[in-house]
């Protein structure tokens, strides 16, 4: 045997991946890509459009949602609006108080309700689509209720239909 025949050795082999494993890793790739286009178009990229161009906005569906403070003085209120990643606050609020706004169905109507140090009473209603849904009082100083409730894609005409 030659010097050189003593030195080579057989060198490692990796293993190549076989074909129905990269024809599975492709086509998984293929459904990620479809998956992410339709998510994209699902969700709407697009900002609203400038008046008179393109495709009107998208609407999401909305529910009017009307919050009530009843009582005298005053108190801290936060309530879902339209935004729903944030409250809306309003401080020292002078009761009774209302707001009508358009939440999104799906989200959580909220209300909350603080008393300040002087106390008393103050009651909470929620009413979705004209309907009334939850009553809460707090009472005393710094007295705290919530109301909640839900939205839901049918409207209030076809839910007394039932």
């Amino acid at each position: 045997m030659s010097t050189t025949e003593e030195l080579a050795e057989p060198a490692e082999r990796v293993p190549d991946v076989p074909r129905h494993r990269r024809g599975i890793a492709a086509a998984a790739v293929l459904l990620l890509a479809i998956g992410g286009f339709g998510a994209y178009r699902m969700l709407g990229s697009e900002g609203p459009a400038a008046p008179g161009h393109g495709a009107p906005a998208r609407t999401v569906a909305a529910a009017d949602v009307t919050y009530e403070v009843l009582g005298e003085g005053t108190a801290d209120i936060s309530y879902r609006g339209p935004d729903d990643d944030r409250a809306t606050v309003v401080t020292n609020a002078t009761l009774p108080w209302k707001k009508t706004v358009s939440v999104p169905v799906g989200a959580a109507p909220i209300v909350h309700v603080t008393l300040g140090e002087k106390g008393g009473t103050a009651s909470c209603t929620l009413a979705v689509r004209g309907r009334h849904i939850q009553r809460a009082t707090a009472t005393g100083a710094f007295g705290r209720t919530t109301c909640g409730g839900e939205t839901s894609a049918a409207p209030a005409a076809a839910e007394g239909a039932r």
